[in-house]
């Protein structure tokens, strides 16, 4: 029974019995046949069936919010049983914003699937938001805390933000020598959906709020590093992205003694999102905390 249990909740976290097919690589009439078995067996009907939609029955909500604790228990003991024979192992499924994905990632997959060969890596580079129930995602990479309860978050690093240009483009325009400056420089933009972009600045007690605007806009920063690199215009960018270019003088920093933000609570802090088990697979264990060694030793 804990099986067709597992099913159900897949099915519930997915949305449909399509998509959960997909995820646990069955066929959508098996999944019937398996939500119609656990139903026979509790004598109760657990969704409202249309050709449209799939919706809970009050039974269902209660018997998924119940079980749910079930399923935990079951797996945390049989990894408690399995104990340090339980290695890592199987496919592990990564999405990541595509920056950071090239960048900070890539780089040091090859030496964890060294330490694991028995582990299998699909990084999918990708600015969108996934839902890690339904679109068969292990482990996301993302800034910020998720507001999804269902789901856990490891901090791996801070994201801090820095104000930079290409020497040849601070050459060619007035100087910043305020944030209010920015008013006359061209700005490379992240996207925010037509929104209107603003930049936000502190200095001790000291803080502004800047209208920015540009020609060149992306939801990535890689688009937008390149462009600064190329003379373009004023970059406001993750530490991460820009060090190695400020190490060898393609680009200068601009107001070091202002911290500037995309957002005025500040650019955030990066973290990996997994679903909220309560002993999350060897393999995603193993990869949190060779993520955290890694990104915190730089």
């Amino acid at each position: 029974m804990l099986e067709l249990i597992k099913v159900f909740h897949q099915v519930v976290d997915s949305g449909s019995f399509s998509q959960a097919a997909h995820v646990l690589h069955m066929a959508p009439s098996s999944i019937a046949r398996n939500i119609d078995s656990l139903e026979a067996q509790l004598k109760t009907t657990l969704f409202k069936r249309s050709t449209r939609q799939l919706i809970l029955t009050e039974e269902g909500s209660y018997f998924y919010t119940q079980s749910g604790q079930l399923v935990d228990q079951a797996d945390s003991l049989l990894v408690e049983m399995r104990g340090s024979r339980d290695t890592p192992q199987g496919m592990l499924r990564i999405s990541v914003f595509e920056s950071f994905g090239n960048l900070c990632l890539a780089p040091i997959i090859p030496e964890f699937l060294q330490m694991y060969p028995d582990v299998q890596v699909e990084l999918d580079l990708d600015n969108k938001l996934v839902d890690l129930h339904s679109d068969n995602v292990d482990l996301a990479i993302r800034i910020g805390v998720p507001q999804d309860s269902g789901l856990k978050a490891r901090k791996l690093m801070e994201n801090r933000t820095l104000l930079t240009a290409s020497p040849d483009y601070l050459d060619q325009h007035c100087p910043i020598e305020q944030p209010g400056d920015l008013h006359e420089h061209n700005c490379l933009l992240i996207s925010q959906e037509r929104q209107r972009n603003h930049w936000y600045f502190s200095q001790g007690k000291n803080k502004q709020k800047v209208s920015v605007k540009g020609n060149f806009i992306s939801k990535g920063g890689s688009p937008l590093l390149t462009a600064a690199l190329k003379d373009c215009g004023v970059l406001l960018l993750s530490e991460w992205m820009v060090t190695p270019y400020l190490e060898n003088k393609e680009l200068v920093n601009i107001l070091p003694d202002w911290t500037a933000n995309h957002w005025e609570e500040g650019s955030g802090e990066i973290f990996a999102i997994y679903k909220a088990a309560q002993y999350p697979k060897p393999h995603i264990r193993a990869f949190l905390d060779f993520l955290v060694k890694k990104l915190t030793a730089k």
